[in-house]
């Protein structure tokens, strides 16, 4: 189900909890709801529907991937980028991210995974885990 998009800073400031095996339905949602906004948006977080669970959306070049409890275990090549987000208003906003991540997260099965990303999927991720972090841009 397409979900209607939060703009509630406070509530987006919120850290988010750990996904269990009862989220699968806010997986799909979540989705769902990007595929919908996917002329505008890359990846979205859980706390954007309304929900402080722990799970991310995302276009992974050209194919799209929910993640569950995903951590950054490790970063580097630094920079500096300018994003948008649909739950904030206003323009770009600077953020400081790195062009490659080690994620270590769970599939939708529940399974862990540890996988590297880098380039623009990994400056995606890194919004979405902020999300979850409760850290807006």
């Amino acid at each position: 189900m397409i979900r209607e998009l939060v703009h509630d800073p406070i509530f987006l400031a919120k850290k988010s909890e750990t996904a269990t095996l009862s989220d699968i339905d806010i997986a799909k949602d979540l989705l769902e709801t990007l595929i919908h906004h996917q002329d505008g948006c890359v990846g979205m977080a859980a706390n954007m529907i309304g929900e402080t669970k722990r799970i991310i959306a995302f276009d992974n070049d050209g194919e799209y991937m929910v993640m569950f409890n995903p951590v950054i275990l490790k970063k580097s090549e630094p920079y500096d980028a300018q994003e948008s987000c649909l739950s904030l208003l206003g323009g770009p906003r600077k953020a400081k991210r790195y062009n490659s991540i080690k994620v270590q997260y769970q599939t939708q099965d529940f399974k862990t995974r540890i996988k590297t990303f880098k380039g623009f999927t990994a400056q995606i991720i890194q919004h979405e885990v902020d999300h979850c972090d409760g850290i807006l841009i």
